[in-house]
């Protein structure tokens, strides 16, 4: 099941940074009204495993971009 919720959520953040762009943490949880920090991090985890983000920026506040 949360093999199924983080695929999920990876394609949502997926979609949102290939119709927006780079992007940080803050304008993507609000753009896909995420309201937890931990959804947001298992997608951009399951991408970055997958090979298909890239990190730029401070670790305070990184962007995030499709490769």
């Amino acid at each position: 099941m949360l093999e199924e919720k983080a695929g999920q959520l990876a394609g949502q953040v997926w979609e949102f940074l290939n119709a927006n762009g780079e992007t940080d943490e803050k304008a993507i949880m609000k753009g896909l009204k995420l309201r937890k920090g931990k959804d947001f991090y298992l997608a951009i985890g399951w991408l970055l495993r997958e090979g298909k983000l890239n990190v730029a920026g401070k670790e305070d506040n990184p962007t995030f971009s499709l490769k």
